[in-house]
């Protein structure tokens, strides 16, 4: 999985799954949340060092679309603590609950989990879910 965290909610803006990790699944993901959010402003997307973040691709769509690449150093998994807090959860409270026997169940779990995770649970200190703390945001700012 490829996953797309806006920090300032925690709201998983997109996802994409592949059976391969590469750039492929990455561009994917950009363009879907850059076509989900078109935000406005800086955008700073930070990423850990893996090969499909240091491609010529992934440098061509961030030049294309502004963005600001952070990369975490190599085996500091501290510096990339939201994406790493984001898998475990995900993987605690849904693969290894469940543990899925196909690619398909896999996805229909994810699809099932990142709604939940969006909408359902919640993770502020506020007991807000990420969707309740964008539409407070989005309601004091439009």
């Amino acid at each position: 999985m490829s996953a797309i965290r806006d920090l300032f909610d925690n709201f998983i803006i997109s996802y994409k799954l592949s059976k391969r990790q590469n750039y492929d699944l990455v561009g994917q993901t950009i363009k879907s949340a850059l076509d989900i959010e078109k935000p406005r402003g800086q955008i700073i997307l930070h990423s850990d060092g893996g090969g499909q973040y240091r491609s010529f691709d992934h440098k061509e769509i961030l030049d294309k679309n502004g963005i600001t690449p952070s990369m975490s150093a190599p085996a500091t998994p501290g510096d990339n603590a939201c994406a790493e807090n984001f898998f475990s959860i995900f993987k605690t409270e849904c693969i290894y609950l469940e543990k899925p026997k196909t690619p398909e169940q896999a996805a229909q779990l994810t699809e099932e989990f990142i709604f939940y995770y969006n909408f359902e649970r919640i993770q502020s200190r506020s007991g807000l879910t990420p969707y309740e703390e964008r539409r407070k945001w989005y309601d004091a700012n439009w």
